[in-house]
């Protein structure tokens, strides 16, 4: 399938290595509000076609599937544009600044028939199956309890610190906290409580969470873009434990006993980068014509987009837009 990237940054540079090293899918177009930029993007990446436009790469009846890779607060704007092309869509996390715009989007994706997903590659990697299958076994017995960090040193990144922009930790390395809370717990928690830290321009440089589920199970997460953390998550059972080394795309998952022996050491398949299992996620939902990718239902997206909501609204911190 033919994929084209709405916006030129980092993470769409990511995406485009990506692609360009898998055998089922090709990088066909870049579009930029920058004409200059687009044009070095696809000659650094051998890209066919380069826009200075959004519009005209949504127009493209080449074009299988769009990856969006924009800010935060552009997520909507782009994801609605592309699906009243009826272009299939890939949006960076988090997939919208809150649950109001994601309801509006999964809404014109059900009316119109074309798949949108969101790209929290977790949920899409190996890894998430070999831990699914490490609970279901019962190797730790009954888990009662999550924990989940994650922290860059990230604060000096403009668009982490404008609200304009949808700035924070939250947003950016706490929806994977979340996400690896609900991976594992489901999402069908009783309570939440959330504190945090903001900075002179007012986001969140850091926050805690914590999730309490039925049966006194609880979920205990930390996110931040201040201080570089170990990355880890561990799931507390009756009879043991599992340590995921970084949550944000997991390189070993270590099981222990309840003397602290070491039962199972994994390592993960090798990968490009990670982000070929949401491409062909999408791709195998296009080809199923399926609105949504069965990894990460429009059901949990929202549910997560909900949950931010209900952080931010503790803390009493809403974007200007809002």
């Amino acid at each position: 399938m033919n994929i084209g990237i709405i916006g030129a940054g980092g993470i769409a540079k990511k995406m485009a290595r990506t692609v360009n090293e898998m055998d089922d899918a090709v990088l066909y177009s870049i579009a930029s509000r920058s004409i200059e930029k687009a044009e070095s993007f696809a000659g650094e990446f051998d890209v066919e076609k380069a826009y200075g436009s959004y519009e005209q790469l949504v127009s493209d009846d080449k074009v299988d599937l769009i990856y969006v890779a924009t800010p935060h607060s552009h997520h909507f704007e782009h994801m609605k544009l592309a699906l009243e092309h009826d272009k299939p869509v890939l949006c960076e996390k988090a997939f919208t600044v809150n649950a109001k715009q994601a309801k509006e989007i999964l809404q014109i994706s059900k009316e119109r028939n074309v798949l949108v997903a969101e790209a929290i590659w977790t949920r899409y990697l190996p890894s998430r199956k070999m831990i699914d299958d490490l609970i279901d076994s019962k190797i730790i017995g009954e888990v009662k309890s999550v924990t989940a960090n994650l922290g860059y040193v990230i604060d000096h990144v403009p668009r982490l610190a404008q609200p304009s922009l949808a700035g924070g930790a939250l947003l950016d390395v706490g929806v994977y906290t979340i996400n690896f809370a609900m991976m594992v717990l489901g999402n069908a928690y009783e309570n939440i409580f959330s504190a945090a830290t903001f900075t002179e321009t007012g986001v969140d440089a850091q926050n805690s969470i914590t999730l309490t589920y039925p049966k006194m199970v609880t979920a205990i997460l930390h996110s931040s873009q201040l201080a570089l953390t170990d990355r880890r998550g561990m799931i507390f059972g009756t009879k043991g434990f599992i340590e995921v080394e970084n949550i944000n795309n997991p390189e070993r998952i270590r099981v222990f006993d309840k003397n602290y022996e070491l039962l199972q050491d994994l390592q993960v398949p090798p990968q490009i980068t990670g982000f070929e299992y949401q491409v062909r996620a999408c791709m195998e939902a296009i080809r199923k014509g399926s609105v949504e990718c069965e990894q990460m239902p429009h059901s949990e997206i929202l549910k997560v987009m909900e949950t931010m909501d209900m952080i931010r609204a503790q803390w009493n911190m809403t974007y200007p837009f809002e």
